[in-house]
C-alpha cells in the first residue's frame, strides 16, 4: 500500500502487508448475485474474511456493469470478488486484480481457477504494466490506512483511466465518503455520488476536463 501511518489495531493492520503474520486458515463462501454466484476461498490475514462485506455487496450489485472490453482495474482486491464478478460479467475485458497482500493474490488466482475465469491478472501494484489504462476501476477502498496514503493511492491509480473510463468506489457515509467526493473534485477529478444504499455511497470519478 502507499506510504502512510496505519492507525489500526495489531489484528487488522496484516490486510495492508505483503505477508500477514497470522496463520492461514481458509474458509470457502458462496457469493450469490442476481446475475450470477461463485464459490470462493478466503483466508485470515485478508480482508473480511469467511464473508462478502456489506460494501463490496453494495458495489457489486448497484455500480454499472463493466465494459465489454478493455482493461478493468479491481484496486484492493482482497480475496477477489470483484475481480471475479467483473470477469464473469464481461469475459472479452482483461481484469487486473491489484493488492499489496501476497496471500490476497494467491487467493484471487486460485478463485479465479476455480470458477474457470482466464481474463484475470492477481499483480502487486508495481507489476502492472505503466502503459495500461483503464476503461474502469471498481475499488472498496482501504479507508482504514488514513487519508494521506488513501490519497496517494488514489492519485496513482485514477490517471491511469482512459478518457471515457470511470472510476467506481465505494465508501461508507460515516467513514467520510462526501469528504473524499469533496476532495477528488478539488483534485481536479470530477466526482459525483452515483447511488447510495444502506450508508454508503457509490462515487463515480473521471479523469480532469481539459
Amino acid at each position: 500500500m502507499a506510504a502512510g501511518r496505519l492507525t489500526l489495531p495489531d489484528s487488522q493492520q496484516h490486510f495492508f502487508t505483503a505477508d500477514p503474520k497470522v496463520a492461514s486458515a481458509r474458509q470457502t463462501i458462496t457469493m450469490a448475485l442476481a446475475d450470477g454466484s461463485a464459490r470462493l476461498d478466503t483466508d485470515a490475514g485478508v480482508f473480511a474474511t469467511g464473508r462478502l462485506d456489506r460494501g463490496t455487496r453494495i458495489l457489486l450489485e448497484h455500480a454499472p456493469r463493466p465494459p465489454d472490453s478493455g482493461d478493468i482495474l479491481d484496486l484492493g482486491c482482497g480475496y477477489g470478488p470483484i475481480a471475479i464478478m467483473c470477469a464473469m460479467r464481461s469475459r472479452p475485458a482483461h481484469i487486473w486484480a491489484v493488492d499489496v497482500n501476497n496471500r490476497a493474490l494467491g487467493l484471487t488466482r486460485d478463485n479465479a481457477a476455480r470458477n474457470g475465469l482466464d481474463n484475470i491478472t492477481a499483480a502487486r501494484p508495481d507489476e502492472v504494466p505503466d502503459a495500461i489504462r483503464f476503461v474502469a476501476i471498481y475499488s472498496n477502498p482501504p479507508i482504514h490506512i488514513g487519508k494521506p496514503a488513501l490519497h496517494d493511492l488514489l492519485l496513482r491509480w485514477l490517471p491511469r483511466l482512459t478518457t471515457d473510463g470511470a472510476a467506481y468506489l465505494v465508501v461508507q457515509k460515516n467513514l467520510g465518503s462526501d469528504s473524499l467526493a469533496k476532495w477528488l473534485n478539488e483534485q481536479g477529478f470530477p466526482t459525483e455520488r452515483q447511488t447510495s444504499v444502506a450508508g454508503y455511497r457509490i462515487l463515480r470519478t473521471t479523469l480532469p476536463r481539459e
